[in-house]
């Protein structure tokens, strides 16, 4: 067992700095919570799949701080993604984008994609600014289990079991974000979410006119 600290606002720089260990860290978003590793840590990605009991053929999308971090981990971004960047970032959207090979290949089992997301809410964008990496953060629930909205949720899930916990109020959406794989000639809704899927496609047709 581990201790599982709780960390509030005057605290995220310990919550930082057990990230650059490699431990893990739930974080709030304004989708659900989510448990955070350094995405370029091996280790780190490897204890995220066994504490959520995560088959290692599913892939983890990473939290960035925005587009700047998203061109250090990925390549060839259509000019779309920048459109719906502005238009949606900060918030519930998840890009699939042709991976460069920077974050560890466990993160999505060697592919060439990967999955990249803004999250709206400030402590969480305050760690993202501070690591100065993109996080790994699948949502803070055993696979198989209900996504947890609050801190507390996440304690009965995980309390001993992880390094820390980031306590940023209930989330304010409640639903995982919306996934759109824009890596083919079409985009293709993976997963609807807190945006619905027309208005997404209809802003990328409007965009790619």
């Amino acid at each position: 067992m581990r201790k599982t600290n709780r960390y509030n606002m005057e605290q995220l720089s310990d919550a930082v700095a057990m990230l650059r260990k490699g431990g893990l860290v739930a974080v709030p978003t304004e989708t659900v919570y989510g448990l955070a590793a350094d995405a370029e840590n091996s280790a780190a990605i490897w204890t995220l799949f066994e504490v959520k009991q995560r088959e290692r053929e599913k892939a983890f999308s990473i939290l960035v701080t925005g587009m700047d971090m998203v061109e250090r981990y990925c390549e060839n971004i259509p000019p779309v993604a920048y459109a719906l960047a502005e238009k949606y970032w900060p918030g519930p959207l998840t890009m699939i984008l042709e991976d460069k090979g920077v974050v560890s290949a466990l993160v999505n089992d060697e592919g060439d994609t990967l999955g990249v997301r803004c999250p709206d809410h400030p402590m969480t964008q305050s760690i993202l600014q501070e690591a100065g990496v993109a996080l790994a953060a699948p949502s803070a629930n055993p696979s198989d289990l209900p996504s947890p909205k609050t801190a507390q949720e996440v304690l009965d899930y995980f309390d001993g079991h992880i390094e820390g916990i980031v306590d940023g109020g209930p989330c304010a959406v409640g639903v995982e974000s919306t996934i759109v794989d824009l890596t083919g000639d079409e985009p293709v809704i993976l997963r609807e979410g807190g945006i619905p899927a027309q208005e997404l496609l209809d802003f990328i047709r409007e965009h790619q006119a």
